[in-house]
């Protein structure tokens, strides 16, 4: 049996009436949350991803077509929420790989505790310098560097002008240079 919402309860909530708003996310948000819960195993992107599941389906609930189960159309875009969530925090944990890769020193020894330490060290101040970085930099370097794309696919992506994709790479690597060299107070 292909379970439906109410067709009122569709145009209120169409319409902003808050009451309905409430009626259906109450409906629907610990089916939700379970899913998205299941896909990340984090209790807060779970959360996260539940607001933004909602919120989607409010945006498009005029599109909802009423011969395909409701619940099954909410939970499509939970899932695809779920998984963009994923593919983020993959795409965060490779460049944070590749990032300490690029700062990692190369020996045939084997690495004593207190190297090992001083190595980790490294790591999270790359990543904290990183991540300082306003999210224009920011981004310009995660595709350059990361996704190794090159200076007119950024430019395309961002929809802004090869030179500007140049002077932000330059005051990118001038900033991480910069705090890291601050950092071994140099």
């Amino acid at each position: 049996m292909t379970e439906t919402q109410p067709s009122w309860l569709i145009s209120d909530c169409i319409a902003g009436n808050q009451a309905a708003i409430e009626m259906f996310v109450r409906q629907y948000e610990t089916g939700v949350f379970r899913l998205a819960l299941s896909i990340v195993g984090d209790q807060a992107e779970a959360n996260e991803i539940t607001q933004e599941t909602f919120l989607a389906a409010l945006r498009s609930l005029a599109s909802y077509q009423e011969k395909q189960s409701f619940k099954a159309w909410l939970y499509t875009i939970a899932l695809n929420h779920s998984r963009s969530h994923l593919r983020k925090r993959k795409t965060l944990e490779r460049l944070k790989a590749t990032l300490s890769s690029l700062f990692r020193v190369e020996t045939q020894k084997q690495v004593s505790p207190e190297e090992s330490v001083v190595q980790n060290d490294k790591e999270a101040a790359v990543w904290k310098a990183l991540s300082d970085l306003d999210e224009p930099f920011r981004t310009v370097v995660i595709l350059r560097y990361f996704h190794d794309l090159s200076i007119a696919e950024i430019s395309q992506i961002l929809s802004v002008n090869e030179g500007t994709i140049h002077s932000r790479l330059h005051t990118a690597r001038a900033r991480l240079r910069n705090a890291l060299n601050h950092l071994h107070g140099e």
